[in-house]
């Protein structure tokens, strides 16, 4: 029987493939290997001269690639920049003994990424429309909604055949005509972000910066700007901290070989990674994919650098080649610096990040983390999706602090540069809610426990049955977990109770947010209880936006504490509790 194509299976499938090819633990798009065309296309000289690269050719640059091998990736290492000097020295073991995770990212709690790019222009299917329109099957999550799971046939009716309307035709629609790069920064700053990620580049090969190693980009094509650039310097106007997203490891087998396409079109050849499959092109897509990150290093002096990639260990001395051209020299900036990328992409010196918050941990971690979670069902804009509600993502910069873990909303634009209003409004009413709470979020660090309540307790038993599978990989996890009424991040599925509490502190200040309105009764706080080992003795509480102090009793049973009459917020409300002793 055929099995329904889900990201999850496709991650299995991926992972048999390159098995087979060679390739250790990938995961995603790295996967499933397409039709091989026919090899020998060669880049063209004028291209080869505009891109910058100093890639060198592999020993046997006519044999075809399958795989990673240390030679291959060693000769992708030749003649790039210098690493900068600094106590990072080219190994894992160097960079945990120098790496510290940066205060400004445990601080800031909520970020935002976003997914802007050609595959906007179609807003069909997902960011993924690269592959699908070239006849790559489509992903399950990517045809609800009533989208036609044909995306040839729709790509087809709508543009002509992709052999006569490739990808790459796009180009003059992706114009970021309407883009007000200062208005962005404006409504990023009040919706409560602390930093924000530029869109760099995508499984698609195209780089949103003004790029000398990359032709492909958005200063030759499509908007004729420097996307990134701009948007980057309109964020640190406002005070905000920068970084630039990176999905694009994946590019070289992300895309299906279609003959006849403008895959072979000697011009287009480079920019689609399907025309040379040699371990020529694969080195040199290896060394520029290096080369790349250590220009946006130098052009934008960004505060993170986020990666969606795979396991592989081969490609490792890249990686330690990426971390030790950055951390050295942000040492020389004299600011701190994060890599954030999904599961063991990184040994070492990396945030973790979790694609989706259903991948999210449900417990108190002794590590930070962020998932990327969509502000609609999709990364890329798609016309009409329709964002979740603005509750849904307060509820989850509450659950991933408490539990110490941030959050990183993605948004989708449009190709024109507009972001639709339904996105501005749920980033506005987020605001909102931080703007009175976010005393409780801001600057705080997890207490000993995150939480109480029944959503806790469901969270704290799935993590139970989760383990005694003996398959739960914790830091490293890339699955969805969840459990009896809960989801990832410990998330509720049928809402919240008064009793639902996530507690974080600052110094010897207790917050305790309350995940629903009590109404005329008490909230009890069983955590502080008088029989609990909590040091110090409750001397005030307050509700954040509201003025005053409120009432409350303490006993065997818990901090009993009176509501106002009246909402400081609309939704999920911030005790501060002082007179304890936290630290």
């Amino acid at each position: 029987m055929k099995r329904t194509l889900t990201r999850r299976n496709f991650t299995r499938m991926s992972a048999a493939a390159a098995v087979a090819a060679g390739l250790a633990q990938p995961r995603h798009a790295a996967a499933i290997l397409a039709q091989t065309p026919p090899i020998g296309v060669k880049e063209p000289d004028a291209i080869a001269s505009d891109s910058g690269s100093c890639a060198p050719a592999a020993n046997a640059p006519g044999d075809k690639w399958t795989k990673d091998t240390p030679d291959l990736v060693s000769a992708a290492l030749a003649n790039l920049p210098p690493t900068p000097s600094g106590p990072f020295q080219s190994s894992w073991d160097s960079i945990e003994q120098n790496y510290k995770d940066p205060d400004w990212f445990r601080d800031g709690k909520f970020g935002i990424m976003m997914h802007w790019g050609i595959y906007s222009v179609p807003a069909h299917a997902s960011e993924w429309y690269v592959r699908y329109m070239y006849g790559g099957q489509v992903l399950a999550g990517d045809i609800q909604g009533g989208q036609d799971p044909d995306v040839v046939g729709w790509h087809t009716k709508n543009y002509g055949p992709p052999t006569k309307f490739g990808y790459k035709d796009f180009l003059p629609m992706y114009t970021a005509a309407k883009w007000d790069p200062d208005a962005w920064a404006q409504l990023f700053k009040k919706a409560g972000a602390k930093y924000v990620l530029a869109p760099g580049e995508h499984h698609d090969g195209f780089s949103n910066w003004d790029s000398a190693i990359n032709p492909y980009n958005a200063v030759n094509y499509g908007p004729h700007r420097d996307l990134d650039g701009d948007l980057i310097k309109a964020v640190r106007k406002v005070g905000l901290k920068t970084g630039i997203s990176d999905h694009s490891f994946f590019h070289f087998v992300f895309i299906p070989a279609l003959p006849g396409s403008d895959e072979y079109d000697p011009k287009w050849a480079a920019f689609y990674s399907v025309a040379d499959r040699s371990n020529a092109a694969r080195v040199k897509f290896m060394h520029d994919w290096v080369a790349k990150r250590i220009e946006t290093i130098d052009k934008y002096q960004p505060d993170m650098l986020w990666f969606d990639m795979n396991t592989d260990h081969m490609t490792d001395p890249l990686k330690i080649r990426v971390s030790d051209y950055y951390f050295n020299r942000a040492k020389q900036w004299g600011k701190q610096v994060g890599i954030s990328a999904k599961t063991a992409a990184w040994v070492t010196g990396q945030i973790m990040d979790y694609e989706r918050e259903g991948r999210a941990p449900m417990e108190l971690t002794d590590w930070i983390w962020q998932p990327d979670d969509p502000i609609t069902n999709k990364f890329g804009y798609v016309e009409g999706q329709k964002p979740y509600p603005a509750n849904q993502f307060v509820w989850k910069i509450v659950e991933n602090v408490s539990k110490n873990g941030n959050l990183l909303l993605n948004i989708s634009p449009r190709a024109d540069g507009t972001i639709p209003q339904e996105q501005q409004d749920v980033l506005l009413a987020i605001g909102k809610w931080l703007e009175v709470n976010g005393e409780a979020i801001y600057f705080t660090r997890p207490w000993t426990r995150f939480g109480e309540g029944s959503v806790a307790d469901a969270a704290a038993a799935a993590m139970v049955k989760i383990r005694s599978t003996g398959t739960f990989a914790g830091r490293l996890n890339g699955q969805n977990q969840s459990g009896t009424g809960v989801s990832g991040g410990g998330i509720s599925r049928n809402g919240y109770t008064p009793a639902d509490i996530r507690f974080t502190t600052h110094g010897d200040t207790l917050y305790a947010t309350v995940m629903n309105w009590p109404g005329d009764a008490p909230v009890t706080l069983k955590s502080l209880a008088t029989s609990q080992p909590v040091k110090g003795k409750v001397k005030k509480v307050e509700l954040l936006g509201h003025p005053g102090t409120l009432k409350f009793t303490q006993d065997a049973e818990g901090l009993k504490v009176t509501f106002p009459l009246e909402k400081p917020c609309d939704y999920v409300y911030s005790l501060k509790i002082t007179g304890l002793k936290l630290t």
